[in-house]
């Protein structure tokens, strides 16, 4: 089973390297090795090996290393992890530490001799925040119901995150939050707990957009279409670039669009370039690579026993599912426009390599449940074999 898992996380790695090289190549790009390190496609090829590496290292770690009930809270790994994200987080909007792109404090820069290395806190903050919801969850599993003393202290924690995040990236924000509240779903928790801060969370995100005019202006030219502006001529380039692949598609790198005329086709609409080169057909693959991921990863979730592992393999397969869907979503507007990158697809050394972890770890628990049903396919045989030599003694 988890060979299902794995096949489809390295043919999505694979297939990303090379269409973030393909919708890199331009009519002005040039290939420049004294500068390797700063092309996005260049760096997209180190990447690749790089992610494959970090994937199956954190497939050789026990998962339950980040429990709060095998290890302790001291002893777990998480609740560092977590604090490591928060840091991060604040250090990202100081001026002079943190680095301002697209008007948006969400990257600090480190340089490496005359390399510049680029890291996005608020990916660390997603994954750190589904660890602790599943740790957590796990440890208060016969004491969730109680409001005040449960229910509020646990939802303390990806608040702080969210508000630290939701000034500079809105969608970001909602999604950690949306997954929170899944977990919170699957972990057991009332549905009327919900109720209470609603109504609060309800009026900081409303007026989290409100404050932001090019946020208010992507949600309008969603329902508008006709709307002058650039959320609408993002989502036109992206059917355009979508609608004109066909059955088959024009060919590996042959595509148009990537040439000036859609933005972010590397990151946020790699999508979009890989229907315009492979056609249907190419798009129903990545559709179908995801949803075999998501599938087998349930499977790896109902076979396991322990229930920290139960609820950490669903929080990342959910994560990864429901990130592709948005995003698969938002390049043929189905959804609003905004900056939710594709799993394993889209460019971004953060993003990546995060994911890959992550995976790493999925992969551990679904190696997990096998161990234990082979052990459970033998101890009856096992059994069979004992009993005549109890009954000699």
């Amino acid at each position: 089973m988890s060979l299902l898992i794995e096949l489809p996380i390295l043919i999505l790695m694979g297939m990303g390297t090379v269409f973030v090289f393909s919708a890199g190549a331009n009519v002005s790009s040039s290939f420049n090795f004294q500068k390797f390190y700063s092309f996005t496609t260049h760096k997209q090829l180190l990447f690749f090996p790089l992610a494959v590496c970090v994937m199956y290292a954190m497939a050789h770690l026990d998962a339950k290393r980040l429990s709060f009930t095998r290890a302790g809270v001291v002893k777990s790994y998480t609740p560092y992890l977590l604090a490591l994200s928060a840091i991060l987080l604040v250090l990202a909007l100081v001026p002079g530490i943190g680095t301002p792109k697209n008007h948006s404090w969400r990257w600090l820069t480190l340089a490496v001799g005359p390399v510049k290395i680029s890291f996005q806190p608020s990916e660390l903050a997603k994954w750190a925040v589904i660890i602790y919801m599943a740790a957590i969850l796990d440890l208060c599993a016969d004491s969730l119901k109680k409001y005040w003393k449960r229910f509020i202290p646990i939802c303390v924690v990806p608040a702080i995150i969210v508000a630290l995040i939701i000034g500079q990236d809105f969608g970001t924000a909602a999604f950690i939050l949306f997954l929170a509240f899944i977990m919170l779903i699957i972990g057991g928790a009332t549905w009327w707990h919900f109720l209470t801060p609603m109504p609060i969370i309800s009026a900081v995100f409303y007026f989290s957009i409100v404050r932001f005019p090019y946020r208010m202006e992507r949600i309008k030219a969603f329902f508008d279409a006709d709307s002058e502006s650039s959320a609408t001529y993002h989502a036109l380039q992206s059917l355009i670039a979508v609608s004109t692949g066909g059955i088959l598609g024009k060919g590996l790198g042959r595509g148009y669009s990537k040439h000036g005329h859609l933005p972010e086709d590397t990151t946020d609409f790699i999508f979009a370039i890989i229907g315009e080169e492979l056609g249907f057909v190419g798009c129903m693959f990545v559709i179908g690579m995801f949803v075999l991921l998501t599938v087998m990863s349930l499977i790896a979730v109902n076979r396991s026993r322990n229930r920290f592992c139960k609820l950490l393999a669903a929080g990342i397969a959910l994560t990864i599912g429901l990130q592709a869907a948005i995003n698969i979503g938002v390049v043929t507007s189905v959804l609003p426009t905004k900056g939710i990158p594709l799993p394993f697809l889209s460019a971004g050394g953060t993003s990546l390599l995060l994911t890959a972890a992550a995976a790493g770890l999925l992969i551990s628990i679904a190696r997990q449940t096998e161990d234990l049903t082979v052990i459970d396919d033998l101890y009856p045989a096992m059994e069979i074999v004992n009993e005549p030599v109890a009954a000699a003694v």
